[in-house]
């Protein structure tokens, strides 16, 4: 397309973030009537009125929206290649790799990524928190470059370069809870609870699996709040009024006077995560990455604090 209004459509992109002409001038850095022409040019390459103008707002169209937010994951990513391959061009260190957990990132993660810095020293590694309730959502934006979540995934953006164990599914209860006394129970008990759920656009059918709303023989269950983080679950959980579905690893991780964890069996599989990332934008440090996460660590490589190891830091995002 040797006709790509590429100005045209980053100056519709950040229109549609300010909803202003005169904030939209200022981050291109040029006239107001500039923004008019680039906007009013991609309209007539399109066909369609995108933005509607009046003297007090600026919205845009349905069209318009919708066309956005078809436009952005695209555009984002084409930056992304041109920026890496102008870095690559000027023999410039390897941009970061951009890596989203969930939840928590356990010691298997840790020690890889400890290993994976000391091995590729000129790699710098960002580590950041994605949100419970959107397990995909940073990774099919570019926000990060890939991230380990919770399975399944059926977005046809995204490939799972490594899948890891499967983890026996457990349920956080207060002890209070009737459940509390029982060692292990079967899934159709879980008609009986009032189950944690999280908000966040996840997709249905993940959201079948970690936060259930009939057991696997079709009974109801009941969920009366919504929560954004694992902490908030386990803390309802602990009240005794509520129960959290979660797995052995985080049962492990989050031993605390107030919660007990029941064995719960009876679903067709169990818990599992894997590393992640967009099918398009596969770096060949990611397939470095997934390789050391298949392999056992030694123990005389993993120092005393996996963050302490060169190019690996960690960012806590303010929204979670």
């Amino acid at each position: 397309m040797p006709d790509l209004p590429v100005r045209e459509l980053e100056c519709l992109l950040i229109l549609a973030e300010e909803l202003h002409f005169g904030r939209t001038a200022q981050r291109l850095r040029v006239s107001q009537s500039r923004v008019s022409q680039l906007v009013a040019a991609l309209e007539r390459s399109i066909g369609t009125r995108l933005v509607n103008r009046t003297s007090r707002r600026v919205t845009l169209t349905d069209f318009g929206a919708a066309f956005v937010e078809r436009v952005r994951p695209a555009y984002t990513e084409l930056a992304e290649v041109v920026g890496g391959a102008r870095q690559e061009a000027r023999h410039e260190n390897p941009a970061p790799i951009r890596l989203g957990f969930q939840g928590i990132a356990y010691e298997t993660v840790t020690w890889t990524l400890t290993r994976f810095a000391h091995e590729n020293p000129d790699v710098a590694l960002s580590l950041q928190e994605i949100p419970l309730g959107d397990p995909f959502g940073a990774l099919l934006d570019g926000r990060v470059d890939a991230a380990v979540a919770l399975l399944p995934v059926r977005e046809p953006e995204l490939s799972v370069g490594y899948v890891f164990p499967p983890a026996p599914r457990m349920l956080a209860v207060g002890h209070g809870h009737p459940l509390a006394s029982t060692e292990s129970i079967d899934a159709e008990a879980l008609a009986t609870v009032d189950l944690v759920s999280v908000d966040g656009p996840a997709p249905q059918y993940w959201r079948d699996v970690h936060f259930p709303r009939f057991t696997p023989h079709g009974k109801p269950i009941e969920a009366t709040v919504r929560v954004a983080t694992l902490q908030e679950g386990m803390t309802l959980a602990a009240t005794g009024r509520y129960a959290m579905l979660t797995c052995r690893p985080v049962a492990e991780r989050n031993q605390r006077a107030d919660l007990r964890f029941v064995r719960v069996t009876g679903f067709d599989e169990e818990s599992r995560m894997a590393l992640l990332w967009r099918s398009t934008h596969r770096r060949p440090q990611l397939t470095k990455l997934a390789a050391l996460l298949g392999e056992l660590p030694g123990t005389t490589q993993i120092p005393a604090d996996p963050f302490t190891a060169p190019g690996l830091r960690t960012q806590v995002p303010a929204v979670s």
